[in-house]
């Protein structure tokens, strides 16, 4: 293994740091370990707090900013983050207007907010909760019960984040959340496996000549392994999974997302978008907006993800709404 680190078990608090240096837009709290917009908090605003394991970045700490999220919470890699850290985050975005956290479906993840929006409540802070839970490849795996919350998590963040900017009250910004999620579906390949640095070595065996079908971004089994094919190929077998679990109906647009898993050039990611866009095209799904890159990945694992999103003029117009962050940008 080769990897950029001092001490592994140093990893996240490091990278926070120099999250540090390279964003004095944030604030970054190293002793309690969450990052916060510099404006947070705003008065009257509702607050939109995130957060999971390290290792997926940019997700979490690389959205917060004007137009998505105003704090995240990053735990270790691929483990959950504190209550401790949970509650401290959204005592530091509330600005009286309540504040959404925003979770993936993992065991921990669900426990830990839950216990931190319990305590909140005893402080007199409103919280709503959007669960993301996009990941259409198992019905249950071995971080969860029900489906896994991936690259949707992206698309709830943004979405919800611009409307609260643009000063929604809480239960319309948690509502907007779960409608992203509900019209969301999500899928993804590996080519190779992860290596945490603290373990060093790849989190499972995947022969050079097979892929992981429906991986989970820690590295979970998906619904099957089978051999490598062409590109044109795993599209189709990646396009038909989502539009069966979720089909949309011809006519309609979606947003779609082809998210890189850490490792995967480019030229890939867009090589895919290109079969990606040609087979929704066919099934009469409009592709309305794209995104193709690196936003939800794990670690340095080579591989996809497809994200699909029916959306409406509303969903589109907020996500078309100007946004701030390190990892997503544009607009005024």
């Amino acid at each position: 293994m080769k990897k950029f680190l001092n001490d592994p078990a140093d990893v996240v608090r490091e990278a926070l740091a120099g999250v540090a240096a390279a964003h004095p837009e944030l604030r970054v709290d190293l002793d309690q370990q969450f990052v916060v917009r510099a404006d947070a908090p705003r008065a009257g605003k509702v607050g939109l707090v995130s957060g999971g394991g390290s290792g997926h970045e940019p997700l979490h700490g690389g959205f917060v900013g004007p137009g998505m999220l105003d704090a995240a919470c990053p735990g270790e890699v691929f483990t959950s983050p504190v209550p401790d850290q949970i509650i401290a985050a959204t005592k530091a975005v509330d600005g009286g207007a309540g504040v959404v956290h925003i979770v993936k479906n993992y065991t921990g993840d669900v426990m830990n907010f839950e216990l931190a929006a319990e305590l909140a409540d005893d402080e007199g802070i409103r919280v709503e909760t959007v669960l993301v839970d996009d990941d259409v490849a198992v019905e249950d795996s071995t971080w969860t019960a029900g489906r896994r919350g991936t690259g949707a998590t992206l698309l709830v963040e943004k979405i919800a984040g611009a409307l609260a900017e643009e000063g929604a009250p809480l239960a319309d910004v948690a509502a907007v959340g779960r409608r992203v999620n509900e019209r969301s579906a999500s899928f993804a390949v590996a080519l190779t496996a992860c290596t945490t640095p603290a373990a060093g070595k790849p989190g499972f065996d995947l022969p050079a000549d097979e892929i992981e079908v429906g991986v989970g971004i820690h590295g979970e089994p998906g619904r099957s392994r089978q051999q490598l094919r062409p590109a044109k190929e795993i599209a189709a077998l990646v396009v038909e999974a989502i539009l069966t679990a979720k089909p949309i109906p011809s006519g309609e647009p979606a947003i779609v997302l082809v998210n890189g898993l850490g490792a995967t050039p480019l030229i890939e990611l867009y090589l895919m978008f290109g079969e990606i866009s040609r087979l929704l095209d066919e099934a009469g799904v409009g592709v309305a907006r794209s995104l193709v890159g690196n936003y939800v990945t794990s670690l340095d694992m080579a591989g996809l993800s497809l994200t699909v999103c029916r959306v409406d003029d509303e969903l589109l117009r907020l996500w078309d709404a100007p946004v701030r962050t390190p990892g997503l940008r544009w607009g005024a």
